[in-house]
């Protein structure tokens, strides 16, 4: 039931309590129609005999007008009482408004995929540190992250639950800390070795291989939607676009069962970009393995960052989002909210000023 912008949710129970309101109010005046008839006899009888009534004495000009005052605040009141209790009736059917709101976010899919072999987890830990200070400003990107060596291991499947997401970065954060160099590791205690081992549990289980680029690939690609090895030119269409961010120094040592360009082929075809965040040492820059991941990176329309020219890998990871993020959509969204306030204000209004005048009539 709704009258202009305010809908009811609940008219059922306003029409119940009503109904109940109103029967009640017929017996009180059953009741007191039941007492006046009996006080007419009783004065019947009291005319024949002379009887002396306390009546006669407040037969007084004052008293007449103290008895009307004290009549009309007694009408006063049951008026406030009255008005109380249609305010609660409203209140108890649910008063509610829609609510009509823009959001404004983007509707993306982020799957942050990194390297955790030997030589890349000292750079892990700033991939981490640049994601947790930039989920604050997500508006409806989805993110994960899976981690990889000669296996994967998903830390957290796509989740827009970012109070979830802070708390996996912040922690893998802290883990990280102690790896960025071998003075750091020599210093670590033996509760720090065995909270990074437990976080790289699951990424070793291949023995003699590391660093398996491709397979680690396509185990991050699975992670988002419509992403198969198979008939892969047939999927995604969903609407939201896709990326990884590949957190690598390009360094194989095994047997894949997918070559990086492989892995990159089975992207593409499902239209996921992959861009590449070299994460290695600076001297190894211009080495045949980065150059080979540029390339390949680059030929699939991704984006390629190294750590040159001072920058960052905060200031690379903000590249891609710069150049991902593209422009956000508006999504207009309406939703039912309650709007009890003006009917709790009427409601303490009446309630109150029939309080008030209950005190002065019984003064």
């Amino acid at each position: 039931m709704s009258i202009g912008q305010v809908t009811w949710r609940w008219p059922w129970i306003m029409a119940l309590v009503l109904a109940v309101s109103i029967v009640v109010a017929l017996a009180v005046f059953w009741v007191e129609s039941r007492r006046d008839v009996h006080g007419r006899n009783n004065k019947q009888e009291e005319a024949r005999i002379e009887v002396w009534s306390l009546d006669d004495d407040l037969n007084t000009e004052a008293g007449v007008g103290l008895f009307r005052q004290w009549r009309s605040l007694g009408r006063l009141a049951c008026l406030l009482l009255i008005l109380t209790l249609l305010a609660g009736i409203g209140l108890a059917g649910r008063p509610s408004t829609v609510d009509a709101t823009q959001e404004t976010g983007h509707s993306r899919d982020i799957v942050l995929c990194l390297d955790v072999s030997g030589s890349t987890l000292p750079y892990d830990q700033q991939v981490l540190a640049s994601y947790l200070d930039l989920v604050g400003r997500f508006r409806g990107e989805r993110i994960a992250l899976s981690i990889f060596n000669s296996t994967s291991r998903t830390v957290f499947p796509l989740t827009d639950d970012y109070d979830m997401v802070t708390k996996e970065l912040r922690r893998a954060n802290d883990i990280l800390k102690g790896v960025q160099s071998q003075d750091e590791i020599d210093k670590m205690s033996d509760q720090q070795y065995q909270d990074v081992s437990d976080w790289l549990e699951g990424t070793q289980n291949r023995k003699d291989t590391t660093s398996l680029i491709g397979d680690g690939l396509i185990g991050c690609a699975s992670l988002l939607p419509g992403f198969t090895t198979k008939d892969a030119g047939k999927q995604q269409g969903k609407g939201r676009a896709a990326s990884v961010v590949l957190a690598t120094d390009n360094v194989v040592s095994g047997e894949p069962t997918y070559t990086l360009e492989e892995a990159l082929n089975l992207t593409s075809r499902t239209g996921i970009a992959v861009d590449g965040l070299y994460s290695g040492p600076k001297e190894s820059i211009s080495d045949d393995s980065t150059q080979e991941m540029r390339r390949l990176i680059e030929s699939h329309q991704g984006i390629f960052l190294l750590q040159q020219n001072g920058d960052s890998i905060d200031s690379l990871v903000r590249q891609i989002e710069q150049r991902h993020g593209g422009n956000p959509g508006t999504i207009r969204q309406s939703s039912q909210v309650d709007s009890p306030g003006w009917w709790v204000l009427a409601m303490s209004l009446t309630l109150g000023g029939y309080l008030i005048l209950v005190w002065r009539l019984k003064r």
